[in-house]
Parts: C-alpha cells; structure tokens; sequence
C-alpha cells in the first residue's frame, strides 16, 4: 500500500508539472529567484531552509521535497482545475495538496493560506542576499560604461595622439565616487541575535527601526536598527544598570566599551552616525565618564 500511494503521488506530479502552459509574461529569468520569491508567500516549519536549499531545482522538485516541512495547519489546497482530482483514497490526503502545490504555474485560488505569512528567515535573508548581487552587478555594469564612454570621447577628441603621450594621462577611476565604492557597507536585515523580547521591541520602537524585527548587518557587524529616513545606526542596552553593584557595573562599561567602539568604527568607516540607546540616566552618565565622544540617550525602554 505505501509503494502504491508514493506511485500515485510521483504521477500526480509528472501530470501537474507538464499539463498547463506557463503563465503568459510572467516567466522569471532567474528560475531560483522565481522560486524564492514562490516559496516565500508559503507558511515552512523550518525558517524555508529546505526550499532555499532546492530552489536552484524545478518548482515540481522543490514541492516534493520540502512538502513535509510546510506547516498544513495553515494552508487548503483546492484543485479549481480538476487535473488533480485523479488522486486515489490512500494518497487524496498527500497527493491532492502535492500536486496543486506542484503546479509549474501560480493558479490563484489553488494554495490558500490562512493568517498572515510572514517570510521565512532563510527565503528572507536568500532574497536580500540576491537583491545586493544585482544591485552591485549593475553598479559594476554602470562603471565598465562609464569607462568606456570616457575612453571613446578622449580617443575622439584625440585621434591621433602620440602613444608616448597617453601614459601622461591620469587613470580612469574604477569606481565611481559615492556608495557603490564601497559595496560593504550596504545595510542587509538579518534575523534578531537576541532573543530579548523587551529589548527588540525598544529597538524597533525607539529610532524606529527602519527593518521592525531584523537586526541590520554592516561590513559583517551587527546593529540593533538602522533608523528610518537617516543614515543611523543604532545599538540598544535596555538592562537595568543601576540597580548594579559597583564590580558588575565596571564589568559591564569595560565589556559595552569594546563593543560600541567597534560598532562606532564600522558606521564611521562607512558613512553612518552612530547612537547609543540606554533605559537609564545612571547608564548614560556611567558611559559618558569612561567615553564622552558617545552619542547616547536615553529611551526609558523598561524591563
């Protein structure tokens, strides 16, 4: 009875994935981005790792294979087109779902998902990673035109300039002046660090945060939030630091001092402000007195 409930899934999705045409215009170039982008309307039970995983396959293949990991409780699979009606008593249950999910093109009514989908961290932080590839890629494509452009205009207004001459000529730069010189810096939302429920809420709240639920991620280093409408990063401390006893509270500058030194470091070097959040006065002050270049204030964030 098994071999004959996975053979009918297996035909269920060779008819889903080869019966209808794809949808007119909509045919994505990049076949892993389409996917990604597919996957993340979904509800998956293990951050969508498995579908970031396949989405280099068929979308018929990664319906198969990562299935299992969708969370069922939240989604109703309706075969509108009658193509998967043909699914057996033993294998309606799995192969009904598999195959309307299988469906190489997006059917609308087909997968409805109950409450709202929150993208999956993996599919999320497979998306931004993506989208940074081809904003640089097009970045390097405006610089090689620029260079040739600058190289076709001297060479006409020059035609017949002396070879010993054009080593005299000051280089083209090979990046234009402004962000794209340093492609690091770009902010990227990556998931919390920190599992502080009360902390990540004053990290969106406070500045706010320009990406509600993500820390942002510059040149490797982590921040709590970039500000929205400002070039600013942000670290949060929402501890209690005064009710402290005078060794843990030395303890806790020496530790918070390497840390925000090095954050401010990373925003300087790449063109952002830097501001400390603390909850308390007492906080504020103690940071002042061993660095008093920090920029901190006080968001009264409670514990």
């Amino acid at each position: 009875m098994r071999f004959g409930a996975s053979a009918v899934v297996l035909l269920l999705l060779s008819a889903c994935a080869t019966s209808a045409p794809e949808t007119r215009g909509g045919t994505s170039r990049n076949p892993r981005l389409a996917n990604l982008q597919r996957a993340a309307s979904l509800p998956w039970l293990d951050e969508g790792q498995c579908a970031v995983r396949e989405a280099s396959q068929p979308w018929p293949v990664l319906a198969e294979r990562c299935y299992q990991v969708l969370d069922h409780d939240r989604l109703e699979f309706r075969d509108t087109t009658g193509r998967c009606s043909v699914a057996s008593a033993g294998a309606a249950a799995v192969g009904l779902g598999l195959c309307v999910l299988a469906a190489p093109e997006i059917i609308v009514g087909t997968v409805v998902v109950l409450g709202v989908v929150v993208v999956a961290a993996a599919i999320h932080d497979a998306l931004e990673a993506h989208e940074l590839r081809r904003r640089h890629a097009e970045e390097a494509g405006d610089t090689a035109g620029t260079t040739q452009t600058i190289g076709a205009a001297e060479g006409h207004r020059k035609p017949e300039r002396d070879p010993a001459e054009q080593g005299s000529q000051p280089p083209v730069p090979p990046l234009p002046v402004g962000s794209s010189r340093h492609p690091h810096c770009e902010p990227v939302p990556v998931p919390r660090a920190s599992k502080d429920v009360a902390h990540n809420a004053c990290a969106d709240r406070f500045p706010p945060n320009r990406y509600p639920g993500m820390d942002v991620s510059v040149n490797g280093v982590r921040f709590d939030a970039l500000q929205v409408g400002a070039r600013v990063l942000w670290e949060i401390k929402t501890h209690r630091f005064d009710t402290y006893n005078g060794f843990i509270q030395e303890q806790e500058l020496e530790k918070e001092l390497k840390q925000l030194s090095k954050e401010r470091d990373t925003a300087i070097e790449c063109g952002y402000d830097f501001v400390v959040g603390v909850s308390t006065e007492a906080h504020r002050d103690a940071l002042f007195k061993q660095e008093s270049t920090f920029t901190v204030v006080v968001t009264g964030c409670q514990r």
